[in-house]
This record gives structure tokens, C-alpha cells and sequence, in this order.
């Protein structure tokens, strides 16, 4: 499938779905060796030799003891692939290295990316859902899905994905672009937030552009979504048209907000990412 597709972004399941079978957690373990998701903080470990790197395969990667039991999260090329966390305070030995999923440089291919994400995304899952929100009770698993059911009052929870709306609002020859004060310097990205009660995603991003920078938009158009699992979310992605207002940016989100040029646009978000996406896309 070439790239980009709007639902072949890295994170996307269709990225995988030719080589990986995810599984629920009740299906059998074969128990044979097969391939590690090693999560550290927001790392993935990864071998790093001649041929790049890679996903460790094998047994449990000697020097790296899990937080958590290992889960097998599917099958990748017909072998188990497992998850588990490691400390963030853990000093890797060689060959092992930590790349985070937010690297400036994109080394990781899209596959291994792509794993290594829903590895991360399950395993928060895991961790969050062993109570029960409604009465604290533990909990226990729903047969045949990665869901849970309380031990106690019965209530039955399934994965938490939480959804955002991303968008690239345009003014003739201009898109508007925000930038965080903890990205890098000089990176300026596209007005997102996550849903709020009562609203559909179109009115989301148009809240979201008038709270953060004081703009009104519309003609709002979706054109594609990605699972984003740092930890758990959706990114509906829409392009809107400006429709008035000045700039007023809210210092409590942004650190700047502006129009653009499209023959002088900033440092933007890795290939990886909805947001470039969207600009390489629509602008």
C-alpha cells in the first residue's frame, strides 16, 4: 500500500495488518520464542547494529526484568510478539538502546514504529483497567476481547481510546500554526485538543481554534484519522477556512499561534505524525 493514505498512517493498524494477527490476551501462548516490545517510559529498546534496529527477538532479552508479566499482544510473522515495561531507571547494556517515539530523527521504519506503539497502548491498558473505576474492585478479563468485568459489582470496562480533533485552518496562501513551549525549538504544529462533552468533532475543532487562538473557522472537513497511543488517543484530522478574527493566543496552552506563508512555513512535525500529514496534504 504506498504512503501516505490516510488510513495507512504509522500507528494505523493497516501499517501491520499483512505481517501481525493481534490476538486477545485469552488465546493461547504457544510459549515458543518469538519477538519483544520492550516499553521504557516513552522508549521503545531496540537492538542497534549494522543492520539498524530491530525489535529484540529470542527469549526474554537478558539484562532488561520486566515491571510487568509479559502479554502477549498478537502474532507477527506467525511468532508471538510480547509486551513489557522496564524501568525508565534502568541502564541498558549493549546492544540495547532506547529510542523514543518522539525522536527528532526518524530511525525506526514504520513497521517496528507502528508495533511498538500498540505494544505501548496495550500495556497502558493493562495497567490502568486491573480495578474497577465504579467500586475499586479488581478485575477480571472478558473472554475473547481485551476487555474487563469487576470481580465485585460486575461493571464490565473496555480499552479507553479518547478522541481529539487536529486542524489545518487556512487563509488564502497562509495556515495557521501553534507551537508548545516544550517542543523543539522552532517546530510549529496544528490546533488540537480532545472531545468535550456534547460535541461532535467538528464542533471540537472549532472550539478548540477559538480557545487557543482566538479564531473563527468553517467549512470544516474531515480527511482522515490516526490512532495516536501515547497514551490512548484518536486524532480525527479536518482542514477548515478562516472566517474572522484576530490572533489571540491562549498562554496557558501555546506559546505562540500565527499565519504562515505557504513559500516560508517553520520547522513541522515529523513524517510520523496526522499533523504533517494534513499540511503535506491539504495546504
Amino acid at each position: 500500500m504506498p504512503y501516505p493514505e490516510k488510513i495507512n498512517l504509522p500507528f494505523n493498524f493497516a501499517y501491520i495488518k499483512d505481517t501481525f494477527e493481534l490476538r486477545p490476551p485469552s488465546a493461547h501462548d504457544s510459549g515458543e520464542q518469538g519477538t519483544w516490545a520492550v516499553i521504557q517510559g516513552n522508549s521503545v529498546v531496540l537492538i542497534q547494529d549494522k543492520n539498524g534496529l530491530t525489535l529484540p527477538q529470542g527469549g526474554l532479552p537478558a539484562g532488561l526484568p520486566p515491571k510487568t508479566t509479559p502479554v502477549c499482544i498478537g502474532l507477527w510473522h506467525g511468532k508471538p510478539l510480547r509486551a513489557i515495561f522496564i524501568s525508565t531507571k534502568l541502564t541498558l547494556p549493549p546492544p540495547f538502546v532506547a529510542e523514543p517515539f518522539n525522536a527528532g530523527e526518524e530511525r525506526m521504519d514504520m513497521q517496528t514504529l507502528t508495533l511498538a506503539g500498540l505494544a505501548k497502548q496495550i500495556l497502558h491498558w493493562e495497567q490502568q483497567s486491573r480495578y474497577c473505576s465504579a467500586c475499586g474492585a479488581q478485575t477480571e478479563r472478558v473472554s475473547a476481547t481485551w476487555g474487563k468485568k469487576c470481580s465485585e459489582c460486575g461493571t464490565e470496562h473496555f480499552p479507553h481510546i479518547h478522541p481529539c480533533a487536529i486542524v489545518l485552518v487556512k487563509r488564502g496562501n497562509e495556515l495557521l500554526l501553534t507551537r508548545k513551549a516544550e517542543w523543539p525549538a522552532g517546530r510549529y504544529s496544528l490546533v488540537a485538543g480532545f472531545l468535550d462533552f456534547g460535541e461532535s468533532l467538528e464542533e471540537c475543532a472549532i472550539r478548540e481554534v477559538r480557545e487557543e487562538t482566538g479564531i473563527e473557522i468553517e467549512n470544516v472537513r474531515y480527511v482522515g484519522s490516526q490512532n495516536w497511543p501515547f497514551p490512548a488517543q484518536l486524532m480525527a484530522g479536518f482542514v477548515a477556512d478562516y472566517a474572522g478574527g484576530e490572533i489571540v493566543v491562549d498562554q496557558n496552552e501555546l506559546e505562540d499561534a500565527r499565519w504562515f506563508p505557504l513559500d516560508a512555513l517553520p520547522i513541522l512535525p515529523p513524517s510520523r505524525s496526522i499533523a504533517r500529514w494534513i499540511i503535506d496534504n491539504f495546504k
